[in-house]
C-alpha cells in the first residue's frame, strides 16, 4: 500500500473517532453504511479479489466501536453480517471441497441445539438463548469453510488485517476523547468502564489487543520509510496505552503474547544478516514498551502496576487471579460430568448457574468450558477439529507467517472472553488461508 494512501486512511479513521464522539447519533449512519457499501463493493467486483474478507474484516474491527457508541443495529449483528457476506463470497467464488472438517464441526453443534429446546426453562426466550451462544461457533464454521485452503498473497492478508485494525484506531481516538483525565475516573484496580468508553472493558481490551498486534506487524514488516515508522509508532503507542488503562488484562496479555510469537517466527525464517537487524528492532521495541508502561503508571498513579500484580488499590494481593472465573469453569465441568455425551444443551449452563446462585446472571467467560458443558463429548471433538486443522493444513507452508499468532489469539480470547464478539471466529478462519509470499520480509531501520 502506498504511503500517502496509508496515512490518509489513518487520518480518516481518526476523524471518524472524533465525529462519532461529538455526534454520537451518527453511529447508526456509520453502522448502516458499512454493510451497504460493502455489499456494493462485493457485487461490483463479484469477489474476484476476496472482497468479502476485506468487508468482513472491517465489520469485525468496528463491532465493539459500534456497540460502544450505540450504533449496533442488533447486538450480534456483526456475526450475522460476516456470515452473510462470506456466504455471498462462496456464491461468487465457491469453496474447497476439502473443507469437510468444518462441515463436521457444524454438524457436531446441532445436537446441543436440539437438547436446548427440551431442557431450557419455559420462561426462557429460546431463540435469544440459543442464538447468543451458538452464533459465534457458527460464524467460525462458515468463515472457515470460505477460507479453507483459499490462495492469497501475504500482502493481501496484511491489508485484510489492516482493514480490521483501522476502526480499532477510531475506537482508540474515541476513548482518548471520552476519558482524557484518568485520575478523575480511576477508583481502584478493577476493569474500568469509564476508561473503556462506557462499555465492557473485556471486549474493548480484546479489540485493542488485536489492533496493537496488527499495527506492530505493520511496523515490523510494512514500514519502509521513516515517516511510516513514525506514524505506526504513534498509532501503536496510543492503542497500547488505551488498552492498558481499560484495566482489563486478558486482551492486552493476548496481544503481547501473539506479538512475541510473530517475532520468534520471523526471526527463525529470515536470513542470518536480517536476524541481527531484527534483534536491534526488538531491543528498540522493548525500550518503547517500557516507556509506555512508565507513562501509563504515571498517569494512573501506580494503579496499573497493582492491577498487573493482582493487587487492590491498597496494595493487598487478591485471592484469585481470575476474578472468579475458575468457579464458572468448575461449574461447567461439573455439568459435563453429569451429561458427558451430548451435554446439557446450548444456553443451559447459564440457567444452571442462575439456579445455583439465587437468580444472579453469570455468563461464561470460557468458550472451551461452555462448549464442553453444553455439547458434551461432541463439543470436545469439535474443539479438537478447530484446534488442530490449521496445523495439518499448513504443515508444509511456512509462508503463512501470521498463522500461529492468529490461532493463539483465537484460543486465548475464547478462554477469557468466550465468543461475545466476532473477532475470534473471523481471525481464526484466516489461519486456514493458503498464503504465498513474494519476497522475504524486510526489517525496518529504527
Amino acid at each position: 500500500m502506498k504511503e500517502r494512501k496509508y496515512i490518509t486512511l489513518i487520518l480518516l479513521h481518526a476523524l471518524i473517532g472524533i465525529i462519532l464522539y461529538f455526534f454520537n447519533s451518527l453511529s447508526i449512519v456509520y453502522a448502516i453504511c458499512i454493510p451497504a457499501i460493502g455489499l456494493y463493493y462485493i457485487m461490483k467486483n463479484q469477489n474476484k479479489n476476496n472482497e468479502v474478507l476485506f468487508v468482513s474484516a472491517y465489520i469485525v474491527g468496528s463491532e465493539v466501536f459500534l456497540r460502544m457508541t450505540g450504533g449496533s443495529l442488533l447486538y450480534e449483528s456483526a456475526k450475522y453480517e460476516v456470515m452473510i457476506f462470506l456466504a455471498l463470497g462462496m456464491f461468487y467464488s465457491g469453496f474447497s471441497k476439502n473443507a469437510i472438517p468444518y462441515w463436521i464441526y457444524l454438524l457436531l453443534l446441532l445436537p446441543g441445539v436440539f437438547i436446548a429446546v427440551e431442557t431450557l426453562n419455559l420462561e426462557t426466550n429460546l431463540r435469544k438463548a440459543i442464538a447468543f451462544n451458538i452464533s459465534g461457533p457458527i460464524c467460525l464454521g462458515i468463515a472457515s469453510i470460505y477460507c479453507y485452503n483459499r490462495k492469497i498473497l501475504l500482502s493481501q492478508l496484511s491489508n485484510i488485517l489492516l482493514t480490521l485494525a483501522l476502526p480499532v484506531f477510531s475506537t482508540t481516538i474515541y476513548l482518548i476523547l471520552y476519558a482524557p483525565n484518568l485520575k478523575d475516573v480511576l477508583m481502584g484496580t478493577g476493569s474500568n468502564m469509564e476508561t473503556s468508553g462506557g462499555f465492557g472493558p473485556n471486549q474493548v481490551a480484546t479489540v485493542l489487543g488485536i489492533g496493537m498486534f496488527i499495527f506492530f506487524s505493520r511496523l515490523l514488516l510494512e514500514s519502509k520509510t521513516k515517516l511510516l515508522i513514525i506514524v505506526n509508532l504513534v498509532v501503536l503507542f496510543n492503542i497500547t496505552y488505551r488498552g492498558f488503562v481499560t484495566f482489563s488484562r486478558g486482551g492486552m496479555l493476548t496481544g503481547f503474547i501473539i506479538i512475541i510469537l510473530l517475532l520468534v517466527y520471523v526471526y527463525f525464517n529470515v536470513k542470518t544478516y536480517k536476524k541481527i537487524k531484527l534483534l536491534g528492532f526488538f531491543s528498540f521495541m522493548i525500550v518503547a514498551l517500557i516507556f509506555t508502561w512508565l507513562y501509563t503508571s504515571n498517569q494512573t498513579g501506580g494503579l496499573i502496576d497493582k492491577r498487573y500484580s493482582n493487587q487492590d488499590a491498597a496494595g493487598r494481593v487478591k485471592e484469585t487471579n481470575l476474578t472468579g472465573r475458575e468457579e464458572i469453569w468448575d461449574s461447567e465441568i461439573a455439568d459435563f460430568i453429569d451429561h458427558p455425551v451430548f451435554g446439557i444443551g446450548v444456553g443451559k449452563a447459564l440457567e444452571v448457574r442462575q439456579e445455583k446462585y439465587g437468580g444472579v446472571i453469570i455468563a461464561s467467560h470460557s468458550e472451551v468450558s461452555r462448549t464442553i458443558a453444553e455439547h458434551g463429548t461432541l463439543g470436545i471433538i469439535a474443539l479438537l477439529i478447530v484446534l488442530f486443522t490449521p496445523f495439518f493444513l499448513n504443515l508444509n507452508n511456512k509462508q503463512h507467517i501470521y498463522m500461529i499468532s492468529l490461532l493463539l489469539f483465537w484460543l486465548l480470547t475464547i478462554s477469557h472472553s468466550a465468543m461475545r464478539i466476532a473477532a475470534p471466529a473471523f481471525i481464526y478462519s484466516l489461519t486456514l488461508l493458503k498464503v504465498f509470499i513474494q519476497e522475504e520480509p524486510s526489517i525496518p531501520k529504527v
